[in-house]
This record gives structure tokens, sequence and C-alpha cells, in this order.
């Protein structure tokens, strides 16, 4: 039989030899697939004794709260030297650690609570049940959470609506030119720099310059230059800037800004950007020339294809739909006014295909399974095992002496004049950072890690930029460690209306004071859209200017003289965003890079990410030389080979093609041929289907077992495994694009994931597997 491989290559070269005139070219051969995150299904195992075991990809029967799972798997078991081997089921039951970055669920901890392996004597079954679990290593006691989403029943999913979020909609401005959007966190802030006449905008997404000797204002677009002589325009072309741009200082903070002043030089036909300027946190729609309608298949909606943002018209002269933030807000035409639209969507939007080149904005709209998901996952906290003694704390700095001001509706006080969220409860102070609560007996420390938080911190209310802290809990608290947990709300992801949104809604001023500011992230002025790859939110295109929107990627202490710009800024603790500092006076520079895990960027030594078990279960399951062959269709190929290497599958009775095979919640093993469901009993299949058209002694198809009796399925188990059948496949095809969307090349292409079905790659767009699993 040609492999997969040689087949294509084989169609490379008789398309060549066919095609005369076509010109010699290097063949060049496509990249394998890369491997599914959990390794794949179904596993081969040696037990201590030698007994051949093959676990078959588990079923999720519940996870109710994402904390504990129940799980059905059908099994192989052939004892050392036995000429058969005997098919049965497990019942497992196991708490649950998702690692979502890596798109993993261990279930280590699982306990087999039924069995029903009909051609093992019950006395046997114990012994049966320890080698089972002696075989199974703990680290790769996991399950792909792609698999795991295709099969959840969403039904289960209780979306636990954060109060008070809000949807106002913003300030949205519309071109189909050229533009940026230039977002200030208020009025400009100016900061001098010394040595120079110039002031430059700490409160922006942009690098802005105030030259008062000649009454000007600069902003720097790329490598272009603007000058006007309001900070709200109009701007245009600056062909040439004044000298004391050339003397800025060489600290590192100004490295990208001079580089750019000879360039702009260059530039002499350039289109100058129509310039949108917002004092409050705004978004805009760019689009490139009129916009152009593309009719969504199903629906009666028209997709604007010619632009990044995510927007729709319902019918040519309809409303028009805007999706930022998780909000959508909709308007008569593109000039406005916008109102809130999510709670009362067309039911067309429920039908945008998966295929759809936007199919994320499903995970906005209330009611679809993608939303149900999204939810599911910002409703799964992320934890940390930090040690009681020993942890650096973060260093503190407070522009002059500390300043607290209260929160209302609460007996707490928080610090303002400082980059890190501290509170004044009582007479102690709490700071939160990246997850981990510390505790001490003044402001400035020093600082030692909480074991507990006073209850009434998770009373700040919604409207204090504070509120974020009342998503870190103290998990379990032991003599040498603590455990904290982290929700998605922390780093900004909210639910409401049923979905997962970008921010609470509310608009926190900045503190700024005798030059200092300190900002805190708004809603909008990202373009925020989410990704359905990540199970996070990232931020929108370049018009949103180089440190990351609406200002919050810059920071200001000009006590020490720091000044901080991010260059991607998701959030506090952010997701795949980057940010750096420097600091003139000592010298001192300092960056880190992290995903969208809260505890992924510091303390690595000590702080015990709660998913670093996922690092180890990736290594083995990707380990080289045991996997024999690779999982395809809905989701077995060869049983992959974990203890020692050999050929695919077993001997006897569990020898498949497929992998197709399941345990039915009636107790009984089944596999599917491709045209009906067979049923494994009395050491042979029986079909199940169609008896009429299966007479007792046919070969069946996936191998030689003779089919003994037609035997009947009653309905409720048959519509159980269609159902895993379908969530199987579906469960297969996500886990296959999850491993193309992850290993692909390029952060920007990753960030910019706009469908939940990407294009190319030969996937099928079977019917049935639309939504996911059908589980309802």
């Amino acid at each position: 039989m040609i492999s997969a491989r040689k087949f294509v290559a084989h169609l490379t070269v008789v398309s060549m030899l066919v095609s005369p005139a076509a010109p010699m070219a290097a063949v060049t051969m496509p990249k394998p697939a890369p491997p599914p995150a959990d390794g794949g299904w179904p596993r081969n195992y040696t037990s201590p004794s030698g007994a051949r075991i093959v676990l078959y990809q588990p079923q999720v029967v519940s996870w109710p709260d994402q904390k504990h799972m129940t799980l059905a798997a059908a099994v192989s078991y052939l004892a050392k030297d036995a000429p058969k081997a005997a098919l049965g089921t497990v019942k497992i039951e196991s708490d649950t650690r998702v690692a979502i970055d890596d798109r993993l669920v261990s279930f280590s901890e699982f306990t087999i609570t039924e069995t029903n392996f009909p051609t093992i004597a019950k006395e046997q079954l114990r012994d049966v049940v320890a080698e089972i679990n002696a075989s199974l290593p703990r680290e790769e006691r996991v399950i792909g959470l792609d698999r795991v989403l295709a099969q959840v029943d969403t039904s289960e999913v209780k979306p636990k609506n954060v109060d008070g979020v809000k949807a106002d909609p913003p300030p949205i401005f519309y071109s189909e030119s050229p533009a940026i959007l230039v977002n200030f966190d208020g009025e400009p802030i100016w900061s001098p720099i010394q040595g120079v006449d110039l002031k430059f905008a700490v409160n922006t997404n942009w690098d802005v310059f105030q030259y008062a000797t000649a009454n000007e204002y600069y902003l720097r677009a790329n490598d272009r230059w603007l000058v006007a002589t309001s900070v709200k325009g109009p701007w245009k072309a600056a062909r040439k800037l004044p000298g004391s741009f050339k003397k800025l200082p060489d600290d590192g903070n100004w490295a990208d800004v001079k580089a750019s002043l000879a360039k702009n030089e260059a530039k002499t036909s350039a289109t100058v950007p129509t310039v949108f300027v917002s004092t409050v946190p705004a978004e805009m729609i760019l689009v490139t020339g009129a916009p152009t309608y593309a009719p969504v298949a199903g629906t009666h909606l028209l997709w604007i294809s010619n632009t990044p943002s995510d927007v729709f018209r319902l019918k040519a002269n309809g409303p028009v739909f805007f999706l930022v933030a998780g909000r959508w807000f909709s308007a008569p035409s593109f000039s406005g006014p916008w109102t809130f639209a999510t709670p009362t969507l067309p039911e067309d939007f429920k039908k945008i295909p998966l295929e759809h080149p936007r199919s994320r904005v499903l995970a906005s709209v209330p009611g679809t399974r993608q939303a149900l998901e999204a939810v599911l996952l910002a409703q799964i906290p992320q934890t940390a095992k930090v040690p009681r003694t020993g942890l650096q704390a973060p260093a503190v700095a407070y522009t002059g002496e500390p300043v607290f001001e209260p929160i209302p509706q609460t007996t707490i006080a928080r610090a303002v004049n400082t980059d890190k969220d501290i509170l004044k409860v009582g007479d102690l102070y709490y700071m939160c950072f990246q997850g981990v609560w510390f505790r001490s007996a003044t402001p400035k420390g020093p600082w030692e890690v909480a074991d507990s938080v006073p209850a009434q911190v998770y009373d700040i209310p919604i409207n204090s930029p504070a509120h974020n802290v009342t998503y870190v809990t103290v998990n379990e608290s032991h003599d040498d460690w603590i455990e904290f947990a982290s929700a998605a709300a922390y780093t900004g992801m909210m639910v409401a209306w049923g979905c997962a949104m970008w921010g609470s809604g509310w608009y926190y001023p900045p503190y700024a004071y005798g030059g200092a500011y300190y900002p805190h992230y708004p809603t909008y002025g990202y373009g925020a859209s989410y990704n359905p790859w990540t199970g996070a939110y990232s931020r929108g295109g370049a018009v949103y200017g180089p440190y990351g929107g609406a200002g919050y990627g810059a920071r200001y202490n000009p006590s020490t003289g720091t000044y901080a710009r991010g260059a991607v800024a998701y959030g506090p603790g952010g997701a795949a965003g980057a940010a750096q500092a420097w600091n003139p006076r000592t010298g001192t520079y300092a960056q880190t890079r992290q995903g969208s895990n809260v505890y992924g960027s510091w303390g690595s030594t000590q702080v015990q990410r709660g998913d670093q078990w996922a690092s180890t279960s990736r290594a083995t399951n990707r380990q080289t030389g045991t996997t024999t062959r690779a999982t395809t269709g809905s989701g077995g190929g060869g049983a992959i080979t974990r203890n020692q290497a050999g050929p695919g599958g077993v001997s006897g009775a569990a020898r498949t093609a497929g992998g197709d095979v399941y345990a039915g919640r009636d107790g009984n093993v089944y596999r599917n041929t491709g045209s009906g469901w067979q049923k494994y009993d009395s050491g042979g299949w029986n079909s199940v289907n169609k008896p009429s058209q299966m007479p007792a002694g046919t070969t069946g198809r996936f191998g030689s077992e003779a089919l003994t009796r037609p035997s009947t399925l009653d309905s409720a188990t048959r519509n159980q495994l269609n159902q895993d059948r379908v969530s199987r496949s579906d469960g297969a095809r996500r886990t296959s694009d999850q491993s193309r969307y992850s290993s692909s090349s390029g952060s920007r292409a990753r960030s910019s994931a706009g469908s939940y079905r990407p294009s190319g790659g030969g996937m099928s767009r079977g019917g049935g597997a639309r939504g996911g699993g059908r589980r309802r």
C-alpha cells in the first residue's frame, strides 16, 4: 500500500511528465503535519506482566465544572501468550487540570469506577484494572483540549456573568483611505526631555512631541513624520524636523525615533495618512477604498471583506454591525450613531459558517457553541505554587511618598502613584503582582507571600481600577508553599451577556501628577478581537499605534527617570505581550515576553505554574522512535506505541485500521465500519445496523474476524455513538488545525487568526460537524 507522502510525490512526478512544456523545478515535499498536542490516539502499552493494552480515545461523559471529568473508553487487553485480546469498556473519573496555552487536559488522578469485559472472569478483572493503572504513565494521562471541547456538553456550561460590565459605545471613526488613530488617555500629558527643548506625550500610543519654540507638534507614524499647530490637527507632512530631534538622549528610549529621522527626509511623495485624535479610548474602522460586500452563505448578512475589523451588514441597505472588544455595536450607516447590539443580534449571526474567514465572531454571538466554549475557557483558573519564604517580591517605586486614595463602597484604599496594585487594608498592605499576593506592614515593604487575603478585598466594585485583583485568590495554603488561582478576568477578559468580552467597559482615569503617568488598561483603543486558537484577546492592527493602544503601553516615573513603553499591551499580564523599560539613571534594562499565562514571566525558578505538567506531557508525547503510525481520520490510525517500538495495533479483536472503536454507554464496545455500527460480542463483531445485508459469517471490513448473528441497538445508544463519532471527528480536525496554527511562522499571522476553520491543508467540510460535538 502506497503511503500518503509517496502518493503526493508520485502525483507530482506524473504531473511533470505529462506537462513537457512546464519548466523543470525541484520537487518540494509538503511539510508533515505537526504532531497533535496530546500525542494521538489510540495508544498501545505493554504492562509489567507483558500484556498488551490498547487504550482507545476516551469519550467525555461529563465535565460540569471543568474540574472533575467522567470519561468512558474502550480498552483492548491481550494477556501474554494469549491467542486473542479481550475487548471491554472502562468508566474513568478524575479531577482535571487544564493547560490552555498547551491545549491539554490532564486526568492523571483518575480512578476506574466501572468495567465491562464480557470475556474476562470477574475474579480476574481486579488484576486487569491494576495492570491498566500500572501501564499508563501519569504524564501521558492527557487528552487534547480541542478534543474535549468538541465533546463537551455545552448545556453544562453556565456563564458566570460579571455584574456591572458596561457596553457604552466608544467613539468610532471611519475611513476609506490610509488613517491612524491617536488615542490620548485624557488630555495630553507632556513631559520634558533632559537636554533638549522638546516635550513628549506620555499618555498616548504614538510618538507625539511638543516643540514649544515654534508652537508645533510632531507625530511619528512609523518612518513618516507629521506636523500640526494643534495636537488635534490638522496634520500634514513634516519635510524637515527641528535639529532638537537629533539631540535626543542616547539612552535607549529614543532609538526608534532617531532612526526614523533620515528615513523621513527620504520620503517625498508618500501618502500622508488621515489622523484621528481622541482623548478617550476610541476605535476605528479602516476600509481599503469603498466597502467590498461579500455574501455570507446561508444568511442575509454581508461581510465587509476589505477591512481588518469585524464588520457586517444586514442586507444591502440594512444596519451595519461592528464587533470590537467582544461587543457588537450597530448603526444605520458607518457614520453612526452607534448602539450596543449584542443582546439583540439578528439570528443570522448564529448561522455564520465555521469556514468563513471571520467565523471568530461566533465566539461573541450569544447562544452559539463557540460563545459557550469561550466562556468555558475564560472560567478555568490558572494556578501557581509559590514557596512561603525565599520568593523575591517585585521592586516597588512610588512617585514621591506613597499616596493612597479610598475605594468607594469599601474600607480599603489603593496606592495611586505606583505601577503596582497595592491596597491598604486596616494596618496592613497587600500587593497583587502577576497573580500572587504579597503582604507588608509598610507600603514600601519588605514584602512576604500572603497566605490569606482579607475578605473585604473581594468587595471592590467593578468601577474601581483595582477590581481586577478580586479575581486572584489563595487556593491552598500549606506549611511550605501557597497555591494561588487567577481567573481570566484578572487579565482583562470578562464574561457578560453569555460571552467572553475584553475589559469591563469602565474608563479608569490615570494617575497624572508632576509629569508622572500611571494608566489603567481600558476596554477600547486596541481593536481587540478574540483569537479562537488561544482563547484570549489580541490587539488590532498598526492603526492603533506601536505602543499597545490607548496609552496603556506607556508609563513614566519622573522620580526614577524610567520611561516604559509596551510593544504590544493586551492588559496586565497580557496575552503574548512584550514590554520594555529603560532607566537612564541606573542603566538598568529589563525586558519580558510572556504568554497568556499570568504566571509565565517571572520567578520561574520558584513560581511553579499549575500547568507545568503540560511541558512534560508534550515532551513525552512527541518523543521520536515510539510512534509507529500517525493517527488519521476520525481520531484513529494504528495505535500509538508507547512502552516499546513495534507494529501498530495488536493482534486479535483490537486490531482495527481506523481506531474507530467506542465505549457505548451500555458498557459494550462498538466500532464503525464507515457504513454502519458493529458490536463486539462473544469474541466477534456483530452488525447492529443492517442485519439483512450482513449475514453471519461475513468477513469484517477492518479485520479477519467472522461476523456472527445480527444484533439490535437501542436508539439511545445509537444516538450516543453517532454523537461521539461526530465529536471525535471534529476533535481530530480541531486538534490538527490547532497544531498547524501553533507551528505557523510569524507571531503576526498567529495573532490575526480569524477563522475556526483555517483554509488550506485539505481540511474537510463534512456535514454534521459544523458546530463541534452535538451533545445537547
